[in-house]
């Protein structure tokens, strides 16, 4: 990365935010977050009726994506609330994300502590994205791995997609070992509302199926929703160059160099989150996502004006770039080992 840098001056980012507050993008958008919440209430509720209605049906199995989708979006609504992009009183942005917590089933006090640690060290060794056992985001990083973990990370680029459809459960699991383990602030609270999705869930689930279908209902869900999150979350860094530890970054060149903009349209925003303004989110985490379109066309001119590179493309593009990368990271492991010599 160091042939990327660019001179390092302290002020850069203080000038970029006096403009991005004066614009008033850091302002809260408590209409758009109200519009916004009912309808994802509203879809949820739409799912459940139709849960309901179809009964022992085959069909649920096309209504479990419904609900991973409506899923998917509680965690985007959780990930907003964990960087008080709601509201500006931590107390009423946690309410909304132990909410989204129950909804999802996942930990809002792990991935809080941890999504904290993602963004202050993007890319870098304290980074716990780039920490995946199953996975290499570089050459160093897979000639580590030993076991079963050697051959995944030798061919992770071609098994990317199914190693995503286990994340929807591998994010409860998680949040349920850092409960176990106290690493969250509120336990009790965070173990009451996994009980209770827990048993909500299930109950709902094999009352109105089959155990066949009860079981393939939660694997397509699951499925599904780590898919999905899998997908908006992978773009964003992976791919994008690694800090060193002994490389000093300012706070705006650590943001920009190891993050990944997404071009799109409002379509591409929902489906993501806003996930795809991952550069502007990366400097400004308690902008409301809404804002973040606004943003990108003056931190991308700032980037510019400053010499610093700025990388958005398009949905496909991105993936291709994640899968190369992948790909070759895992390059050491595919080569034959040398043989060992007679005796």
């Amino acid at each position: 990365m160091t042939e990327l840098l660019a001179e390092r001056r302290g002020s850069d980012f203080a000038d970029l935010a006096r403009s991005i507050k004066a614009a008033g993008l850091l302002d809260r958008r408590y209409g758009y977050y109200a519009v916004r919440m009912a309808l994802t209430v509203l879809a949820l509720a739409a799912v459940a009726v139709g849960f309901v209605m179809l009964g022992d049906s085959w069909w649920q199995l096309l209504l479990a994506v419904g609900v991973a989708l409506v899923s998917t979006q509680f965690g985007f609504l959780g990930h907003d609330a964990g960087h008080r992009q709601i509201f500006t009183s931590r107390k009423y942005n946690d309410l909304v994300g132990y909410i989204c917590g129950t909804v999802t089933g996942i930990s809002y006090g792990w991935w809080v502590g941890k999504h904290n640690r993602h963004h202050a060290n993007p890319n870098h060794d304290d980074d716990p994205d780039i920490d995946i056992p199953a996975l290499a985001f570089s050459r160093d990083q897979a000639r580590t791995k030993t076991g079963p973990l050697r051959w995944i990370a030798a061919y992770q680029a071609y098994l990317f997609l199914p190693l995503l459809l286990t994340q929807g459960v591998m994010l409860k699991v998680a949040g349920v070992e850092a409960i176990v383990k106290r690493e969250v602030r509120a336990v009790r609270l965070e173990a009451f509302l996994f009980i209770a999705h827990t048993a909500g869930y299930l109950t709902a689930v094999f009352m109105v199926l089959s155990p066949g279908k009860a079981v393939l209902f939660i694997l397509v869900h699951h499925g599904v929703m780590g898919v999905h999150l899998g997908l908006s979350f992978a773009p964003n860094h992976k791919g994008m160059p690694l800090v060193a530890k002994d490389e000093k970054l300012d706070f705006l060149r650590k943001q920009v160099l190891t993050s990944r903009d997404i071009l799109g349209n409002h379509g591409v925003d929902v489906l993501l989150g806003g996930l795809n303004y991952q550069i502007e989110h990366h400097l400004f985490p308690n902008m409301p996502s809404v804002n973040l379109r606004h943003a990108q066309p003056m931190v991308r001119d700032y980037c510019a004006s400053i010499g610093v590179p700025y990388l958005a493309c398009g949905m496909l593009e991105s993936y291709l770039q994640v899968l190369s990368h992948l790909h070759d990271s895992g390059a050491p492991l595919r080569e034959p080992r040398p043989a060992t010599a007679a005796v």
